[in-house]
């Protein structure tokens, strides 16, 4: 039967419509003569009905398994298992579609694969990063935990099916009150000889329709301490360098007067002195600096008036307003916010800007302020523009690199920002936003 196969659908259909015509016709014109009837016609029919059902059965049979078939291996696919496929030997219409169910068939077992793989690339890089991670459902049961959970929470135990809850009844008082506090934070474990600095965040998703929530518990304490280290030992280099630049003078100087002394050549002594005072004096100012950055107190905030704030600063620097004056109020720290603009203002002039080019904007936003201290001077290259911050960070051949990372420092104290960009034309503007 298999050359059944070959023979397109439509003319099986006519050819068993056609045959079954006339083998009907001939049956009747043999009934007729023999029963003088016109219902012979009908007789006929009656008769070849069954032969004609079994014809038309055993025609199709082959269509109908391969129909069987066809929704048996979609089945499959339904269930994840890809590795069925179909072969159909005609070359009819139902050879198309089963080559086109064999593509499908290809197709997503390809994406299968692919799938597959990279959920076990994911699975070894979130099982091997030093992040610790929890997915939780909305009852609070783990329903995945890293290694790196493991060994903070459950000594090294699988934590799935566990709940949050009951393991963190045994974790440390500080992650019990960073977790209780809701959203981001920080928190140590362990003693002041060896404290672990950790970072938690946590985030929420739906997942198959529910709510879960995922908690990152990342260490910050080898990370910070490498930048502790590197930060000492730049503090170190420039108030090495300091030192020596007022000390070695210094001794020089009090060595050279000690000898006059001896030679009795007193009348060069004043001269002397007055230097050696001069670099005594920068060396006080340079470790008063120092000591202002860090111990830079919480900023004590009350509501202060912008025109009278503007005129205590113009009473100890020279600059412009720019724009129409401000009648308003702003809540900050007046002590730490002159020392701040002051610091800015200064900048300004010490970059070769004339002084009536050296200006201060303010303008009010929707949610604060915006400060503007703005100056015609050479700028920043991109370099410097992504250091100047920082503290000790100075292009001064003299400069202590504080004064910009001071303003940066009351700025953030207050909830606001602080930010550097080169102005059209020539120029910087350092831009401070204070929050209400």
């Amino acid at each position: 039967m298999r050359w059944l196969r070959r023979i397109p659908l439509s003319l099986k259909f006519a050819a068993l419509t056609l045959a079954y015509m006339a083998a009907a016709a001939a049956l009747a014109m043999v009934l007729r003569e023999w029963l003088q009837s016109w219902a012979a016609g009908g007789i006929a029919v009656v008769l070849l009905a069954p032969l004609l059902a079994y014809h038309v059965r055993r025609a199709f049979a082959p269509m109908n398994s391969l129909f069987r078939s066809l929704g048996s291996t979609v089945a499959s696919y339904r269930d994840g298992d890809f590795s069925f496929g179909l072969s159909w030997d005609g070359k009819d219409e139902l050879a198309e579609l089963v080559a086109a169910h064999n593509e499908l068939g290809d197709a997503l077992r390809e994406q299968r694969l692919g799938l597959i793989q990279r959920e076990l690339l994911l699975d070894t890089m979130v099982q091997n990063t030093p992040v610790a991670m929890l997915l939780l459902e909305p009852d609070g049961r783990i329903v995945f935990g890293n290694l790196a959970a493991r060994k903070l929470l459950g000594e090294g135990r699988r934590l799935e099916g566990h709940g949050f809850a009951d393991l963190l009844a045994h974790a440390p008082a500080s992650l019990q009150e960073a977790v209780a506090r809701g959203g981001d934070g920080l928190f140590a474990v362990g003693t002041e000889e060896d404290e672990e600095l950790y970072h938690l965040a946590r985030r929420h998703f739906r997942l198959n329709g529910r709510r879960h929530e995922l908690l990152l518990l990342r260490q910050l304490t080898t990370e910070l301490r490498r930048q502790e280290v590197q930060t000492w030992k730049k503090v170190i280099r420039v108030i090495s360098h300091e030192l020596n630049n007022s000390l070695a003078p210094i001794a020089s100087l009090a060595h050279s007067g000690a000898e006059l002394l001896r030679r009795g050549q007193t009348e060069r002594l004043p001269e002397a002195l007055a230097t050696i005072e001069d670099r005594a004096r920068h060396l006080e100012g340079f470790i008063r600096g120092y000591a202002r950055f860090a111990k830079l107190p919480s900023p004590r905030t009350e509501p202060m008036h912008w025109p009278r704030f503007i005129a205590q600063l113009r009473n100890q620097v020279e600059f412009s307003l720019d724009g129409e004056d401000i009648d308003g109020h702003a809540r900050f720290d007046g002590a730490q916010m002159e020392q701040a603009l002051l610091n800015l203002l200064k900048n300004a002039h010490e970059s070769g800007t004339a002084p009536e080019e050296v200006k201060l904007a303010l303008r009010r936003l929707h949610d604060g302020w915006r400060i503007d201290v703005l100056d015609r001077g050479s700028g920043m290259n991109e370099a410097v523009l992504a250091n100047a911050l920082l503290p000790f960070y100075s292009t001064k051949r003299n400069g202590t690199g504080l004064g910009l990372a001071l303003a940066r420092e009351i700025a953030e104290a207050h909830g606001g920002r602080i930010a550097l960009l080169n102005r059209e034309g020539g120029g910087l503007c350092v831009s401070m936003v204070l929050p209400d």
